[in-house]
């Protein structure tokens, strides 16, 4: 079977890696957890030790077989990112503050206005950028050949 792209995908992502949520429907209701991966192109997190299922892996070159735990993805619309104030879950919304610049805020009955900072991790690149081959040459040898 595999898996399949989502039929709408959603264009403007409110939650982010390092967020911090409640899943609030499935089988791991009221538990919380950090997303630890967005598969953008099915509308899916990881969420960091929930929604565990037993994976079964056949033996191959360089590793070995065997039923494995693993954490599955949950569509989006099963989370949502927890308020730092009332510790409850909320819905997220964008305000423009009063020095111009745009920040996340929770928005909802149980919410209480408050900004939702971008998490720490997003700065951090996941995978390293790759170095630069010998051969291009730099900008200011760029320059100096023309």
């Amino acid at each position: 079977m595999g898996w399949k792209a989502a039929e709408k995908l959603i264009t403007k992502w409110k939650i982010l890696r390092g967020d911090n949520v409640m899943i609030i429907r499935g089988k791991d209701k009221g538990e919380t957890g950090t997303i630890k991966r967005v598969i953008r192109s099915q509308n899916r997190v990881i969420v960091e030790g929930q929604n565990l299922v037993k994976k079964h892996v056949k033996q191959g070159q360089g590793h070995e077989g065997g039923i494995f735990t693993v954490e599955a993805p949950l569509h989006v619309s099963n989370v949502q990112v927890i308020d730092p104030v009332t510790g409850r879950p909320c819905k997220i919304g964008y305000r423009f503050m009063e020095d111009g610049s745009k920040a996340r805020v929770s928005r909802g009955r149980e919410a209480s206005g408050s900004v939702i900072p971008r998490p720490e991790i997003l700065k951090m690149r996941r995978k390293p950028r790759p170095m630069e081959p010998e051969h291009i040459l730099s900008r200011k040898e760029c320059d100096i050949a023309i």
